[in-house]
């Protein structure tokens, strides 16, 4: 199981999530807003409607 993510701008991006529970539900739980963590395997209009940041 494999995840991508940078962190840039402040924000982290997550090109890729491959683990069985989400990496993102983890950076949720651990404190990090929805508002930074930019889902970029969903395209710019999607991400607009996921409440996830968007750029």
């Amino acid at each position: 199981m494999t995840f991508d993510a940078e962190i840039w701008e402040g924000k982290i991006w997550l090109h890729h999530d491959g683990l069985d529970h989400g990496i993102t539900e983890a950076l949720l739980e651990a404190g990090i807003a929805k508002e930074d963590i930019v889902l970029v395997f969903h395209t710019p209009h999607i991400r607009a409607q996921t409440g996830y940041g968007v750029d």
